[in-house]
């Protein structure tokens, strides 16, 4: 059922029953616990929309005396997020799984048994996610009573990965330590041959406990928590932090933060891209091809640098708008160097497409199809590069991007020279809308003060990451802070979509087929 407008999606859940209240980009409706499976199955199968988000809250201290799940789907034709919230009565921890149906229920589940004890009844592999086999049975840190100065006594227990049988099948286990300065991951790979069968990753080797440590927090000191959740999406993540302060405050950022916020996250964009072109040249033995986009990459971290003297763009944001502003002297230089790097990125981006060398091994290698990429709701370069269209800057249009003239790449075929394509794209097409906000930068303010945040309210922030839709939910605690703070960067989507795509490739691909994705530890294990 195609619904392109807000309106349309509103009418189509009013058919369904229930109150549907309008906040924002989102539709938010309850169910209860009997109607919440069907209430999903109809979501996805019937009105075409995709699970963006699954969580719980410990409300067993406020009004309805137990724990509640959100279910956030996407409807990005109708520019709307569907937030279903489904109370469970007092006492009771078991819900109804929508795994064997949603597939990209599957992990939230999981991670909800883990973290809060609730059991998905019906869920079609129900093991440890988040927890290692050190981590001792009935011990939940998000529910609320658990004391986070507490350390759980060391366990060992065994918790199987998949196995697959058949003649001449075997286990290649890589990780959690590689050889590399990065972050720890355990991949099990099943292979008959050559041939990879079945890739299976274990993460959260490096789980911070992130969402735990901001209950109770103060709203303006969790902005530094959140632009710290992964370091090359620090502007993204505190982006969509501050969106949702804003929307509970009822607050307008000035113009010229808008359009400071769209330069800096391009900037960003521009540089995550440039950092994964360099890694598929250096995995396919292309050095100058590498070299090229480092060099590309250090002139765009000095180009944020001559603009605000961060490269990583930390400490920019802020509520209500920006923290600090552009160095106004450097501007006519740093446009000067983007339209270097422009120039330079157009030479290099021809140069790469047309060695028949590296072509040959990116192409046909690491599909991911459409149907796949759409069901886990993978978003970004990874979606994109499948043909599905999504992105956050046209579906759910913030900062100043409804002024921006610029182009959302999309390619079909879901392999390797895809991905490597579309973030090709879109690297021009940032340098392109930092050149235009830059000569379109408005005069005065660049940050709005914002009144006290009403207590016990909800309000959901969505950006663009540089790899795809980052989500970022709050609810509101007394006096300006924190009583729930739920983070999904793009990355927790994705990882599930790169365990496909490795499927029927050879082991040696793998690093190729990863730095294609080239997804964040940091951003998965919260």
């Amino acid at each position: 059922m195609a619904l392109t407008s807000k309106a349309a999606l509103q009418e189509a859940l009013g058919r369904w029953g229930g109150t549907v209240t309008p906040r924002g980009n989102e539709l938010r409706l309850d169910a209860t616990v009997e109607t919440l499976r069907s209430l999903g199955i109809f979501l996805q199968d019937y009105l075409g929309l995709s699970l963006a988000m699954l969580f719980a809250t410990d409300e067993r201290s406020l009004e309805c005396g137990g724990f509640v799940l959100r279910h956030v789907f996407a409807a990005p034709e109708a520019g709307a997020f569907v937030v279903v919230r489904t109370p469970l009565p007092p006492g009771e921890e078991r819900f109804p799984s929508l795994g064997d149906r949603v597939p990209s229920a599957s992990l939230y589940e999981r991670e909800i048994s883990d973290l809060f004890g609730l059991i998905p009844e019906g869920h079609p592999q129900l093991k440890p996610l988040v927890f290692h086999s050190h981590w001792p049975e009935g011990v939940h840190p998000l529910r609320r009573d658990y004391d986070r100065r507490h350390r759980p006594p060391y366990v060992s227990r065994e918790i199987p990965f998949l196995e697959v049988e058949g003649s001449g099948v075997y286990e290649i286990p890589v990780g959690p330590v590689h050889a590399g300065i990065i972050e720890p991951g355990h991949f099990r790979f099943s292979v008959a041959g050559e041939p990879v069968i079945n890739l299976e990753a274990q993460l959260f080797f490096v789980h911070r406990g992130i969402e735990k440590l901001c209950e109770g927090m103060a709203a303006e000191k969790a902005l530094f928590v959140a632009e710290r959740v992964s370091g090359d999406e620090s502007f993204a993540n505190s982006l969509a932090f501050c969106q949702a302060v804003e929307s509970l405050a009822s607050v307008e950022i000035p113009p010229r933060a808008a359009v400071g916020r769209v330069i800096f996250a391009e900037l960003e964009r521009l540089t995550s891209h440039l950092g994964d072109l360099a890694g598929i040249c250096l995995d396919t033995a292309y050095g100058f091809g590498a070299f090229q986009f480092r060099m590309l990459r250090g002139w765009a971290y000095l180009m944020a640098d001559l603009l605000c003297g961060m490269r990583f763009l930390r400490s920019v944001n802020a509520p209500g708008g920006l923290r600090r502003d552009f160095f106004g002297d450097q501007i006519p230089e740093a446009v000067k160097l983007a339209e270097r790097i422009r120039d330079e990125l157009e030479d290099t981006a021809a140069m790469v497409r047309r060695n028949g060398f590296f072509i040959d091994r990116v192409e046909n290698t690491g599909i991911l199809s459409r149907d796949i990429a759409r069901d886990l709701h993978a978003t970004g370069p990874g979606g994109r590069a499948s043909g599905v269209p999504h992105d956050v800057r046209r579906s759910y249009p913030y900062a100043a991007y409804p002024a921006m003239a610029f182009d959302v790449p999309c390619y079909p075929h879901g392999d390797v020279a895809c991905r490597m394509n579309v973030k090709l794209d879109e690297a021009r097409q940032s340098v392109l809308m930092i050149i235009q906000g830059l000569g379109a930068l408005p005069p005065g303010e660049i940050r709005e003060t914002l009144p006290p945040l009403p207590p016990f309210h909800s309000a959901l922030g969505c950006v663009e990451a540089p790899r795809g839709e980052s989500l970022h939910w709050i609810l509101t605690g007394e006096d300006d802070t924190l009583f729930r703070y739920k983070i999904r960067t793009p990355s927790f989507c994705l990882w599930p979509a790169l365990c496909h795509a490795v499927r029927g490739n050879v082991v040696p691909d793998f690093p190729l087929i990863n730095k294609s994705f080239n997804l964040s530890y940091a951003g998965n294990d919260l």
